[in-house]
């Protein structure tokens, strides 16, 4: 156990913070907040490196889309652009479009406010999971990272802790179940951790680098 709680202290040092956070968002249960952190998971569930993401997310709040209507009034092109300026080339014209369509959707189903989201789901993660995919660009994978990362906000979904975040668990040698995961993490917050172990999974170097410092080499 002591061993664990090194290799766990050492990934939150390195990697102990949300995408969310990465990308500027200081989230909270608003509107905008919670709106950047659904574009920044629609980013992040395309197959692309996640920096590229999190810049394409800045560079879109960088050029003015900073909530649903300033999305959905930006052109199309203008949505290309800040993409682009992100590194974000591969999907960038299907993504702008999604990007704009979504927009509208919440605008005009959710006045903006993906609170009322979570008011009709009262607490129902499976209601909540379906109307999250109605908006365009945001598939399964979407949702799970948009729960992921506003779990210590919206706390009824707490903990979420996913396959994805697991597998960052396994690669460094730590429990693999929610359960075992907390009681190591000691009152961390679970957006963070769970944040934390996703880097683990997705970056192998990470998960050496962890291992190195807190003296547990494989």
């Amino acid at each position: 156990m002591a061993g664990q709680q090194a290799v766990l202290r050492e990934l939150l040092r390195t990697s102990g913070q949300t995408y969310a956070a990465e990308a500027g968002i200081r989230l909270s249960d608003t509107p905008k907040a919670l709106y950047r952190t659904l574009v920044l998971s629609s980013l992040l569930s395309a197959r692309i490196r996640a920096s590229v993401a999190v810049a394409s997310a800045r560079a879109l709040y960088d050029a003015g889309m900073r909530g649903p209507r300033q999305m959905a009034d930006a052109t199309w092109q203008q949505r290309v652009d800040a993409l682009g300026r992100g590194g974000y080339r591969r999907y960038d014209e299907r993504t702008a479009t999604q990007l704009g369509d979504g927009a509208r959707l919440v605008t005009e189903e959710w006045h903006g406010d993906l609170r009322r989201v979570r008011d009709e789901a009262d607490g129902d993660e499976a209601a909540l999971q379906r109307m999250l995919r109605r908006v365009p660009g945001l598939g399964p994978t979407g949702v799970d990272i948009f729960l992921r990362e506003v779990q210590d906000v919206w706390t009824e979904y707490r903990p979420r802790l996913d396959a994805k975040v697991l597998q960052g668990a396994e690669r460094l040698g730590l429990p693999r179940t929610a359960a075992g995961l907390l009681r190591l993490a000691d009152g961390e917050r679970t957006g963070v951790l769970a944040a934390a172990l996703v880097r683990a999974a997705l970056d192998k170097k990470i998960v050496a680098a962890c291992l190195e410092r807190a003296g547990d080499r494989p």
